[in-house]
């Protein structure tokens, strides 16, 4: 059976330390991967619209020498003809090696990988889970930080839809010396399954407010997300709530100097491009680092060694 990435559990402590490792030699020594997949081909099966994930998905898989193939939205796929996604996949599977996929359903890339014939990375289903982003934030957090240890994270946004946030807060709760501190307006606060099943079960706890200013300056990390108007059954309530938080300059004042920001994007109004300028701002980095995580994981789903 093909080994799978659906879950950021699916991945052990010293498997996500390996994939950090693995990219940061990248980084440093990005010619010795060059051919590491050669003749190799991904496919980026996405039935929801993505710039980043998919655009560094396929990035990562040409700079490793290998080759993409597949679809950007589900119109063009023959779901659209009422093809199953079970049957896509089957197909899919003939003709690459690895496929990375992302679906509005939670669960469908759990679903997916019982008809595949080769490794599956589940590029974001739903609200539910979004691993690689979520290796990327931890790429980002150790380059900037040093460590994955014995830091003060705030989340601030849409902590109830917001996929990147429960991959980041399921892995992170798996470190040592971890204070988490959510941010959110009451309708968008922080399930309690992520709560319960993840943080009360390892006896962590947590500080929750619905104001950033208060938070500022506790926190050694920032996660700020949009407000999801795709997750939204009801446009009023998105209106309402989409810009409850706006970082600006302004807010920063109180923060640490050595803050890391960070921020899965695409961005609406909840950062302003004045604090693109700021040097605690990482969001930017967070895109560049994402391409040589997924160079990492591509290689260790293929088990491919350099």
């Amino acid at each position: 059976m093909p080994r799978n990435l659906i879950d950021i559990t699916d991945l052990s402590v010293a498997e996500i330390d390996e994939l950090i490792a693995t990219a940061e030699d990248i980084i440093a020594h990005p010619a010795k991967y060059q051919d590491a997949c050669a003749h190799k081909q991904l496919a980026t099966l996405f039935f929801e619209p993505s710039t980043r994930t998919r655009l560094s998905f396929e990035s990562a898989m040409l700079a490793l020498g290998g080759s993409t193939l597949g679809f950007s939205e589900a119109s063009s796929s023959s779901t659209a003809k009422g093809e199953t996604v079970g049957d896509t996949i089957h197909t899919v599977s003939c003709y690459a090696d690895i496929i990375a996929m992302r679906h509005p359903k939670e669960g469908a890339p759990f679903a997916a990988a019982q008809y595949s014939e080769v490794p599956i990375i589940n590029a974001g289903d739903g609200g539910h889970n979004h691993p690689t982003q979520t290796l990327t934030d931890l790429l980002t957090i150790h380059r900037e930080k040093g460590q994955l240890d014995d830091f003060t994270i705030g989340f601030c946004g849409d902590l109830k839809f917001g996929r990147t946030v429960h991959s980041l807060v399921t892995a992170l709760s798996r470190q040592t010396g971890i204070r988490f501190v959510f941010i959110s307006p009451e309708e968008l606060k922080m399930p309690d399954h992520i709560k319960e099943n993840v943080l009360a079960k390892r006896g962590l706890a947590y500080e929750e407010t619905a104001s950033l200013e208060d938070a500022m300056p506790a926190l050694d990390v920032l996660y700020m997300t949009r407000v999801q108007k795709e997750r939204f059954f009801n446009e009023a309530d998105y209106i309402r709530l989409k810009d409850t938080y706006v970082l600006d300059p302004e807010k920063l004042v109180p923060a640490k100097s050595d803050l890391c920001i960070l921020h899965p994007l695409p961005r609406v109004n909840e950062i302003t491009v004045a604090v693109d300028k700021d040097p605690r701002a990482c969001y930017w980095k967070q895109v560049k680092n994402g391409k040589f995580i997924r160079m990492a994981l591509i290689m260790k789903l293929l088990d491919i060694r350099v």
